[in-house]
């Protein structure tokens, strides 16, 4: 196992799968790459981006998570394994698997969350429609 692809949603649980990504990577010695999918751009969507503090607004926002995301990085690198950080933007699933296939990722960590049943029925579950599309193994890391 070479490469390991974590992904991460900032919701302040992302630690839980970092460590479990840590784990297996001190084992195998595996490189760690942490994805985070940025919300689309408004005209990716359809909609146009509006005036200018809209945009500096999103730009400081990408800018946040993308230092974040080099942050977590670091602190890898700094226990002796190889990690990465990613900021893509685009949707969630999709760009999950593009992503995985184009870094040869032999394992996706994602994390699960407990949602009501009409959350499920209306909006469904990333980490089982990464389940149900991927071709690439994937570990669920309960986060509740």
């Amino acid at each position: 196992m070479k490469n390991i692809l974590v992904t991460i949603d900032f919701n302040n649980s992302e630690q839980i799968l970092i460590d479990k990504a840590y784990q297996l990577a001190a084992q195998f010695e595996s490189k760690i790459w942490l994805l985070h999918i940025a919300a689309p751009d408004p005209d990716f969507v359809g909609y146009g981006v509006g005036p200018q503090y809209v945009r500096d607004n999103r730009a400081t926002v990408l800018r946040k998570e993308h230092k974040h995301l080099e942050e977590l990085s670091k602190s890898l690198k700094e226990k002796g394994v190889k990690a990465e950080g990613l900021l893509v933007q685009g949707a969630t699933i999709e760009m999950i698997l593009a992503e995985a296939k184009k870094l040869n990722v032999d394992l996706i960590i994602a994390g699960h969350h407990d949602h009501n049943f009409l959350y499920n029925a209306f909006v469904g579950s990333v980490s089982g429609n990464i389940v149900k599309k991927s071709k690439i193994p994937v570990l669920i890391v309960p986060i509740d």
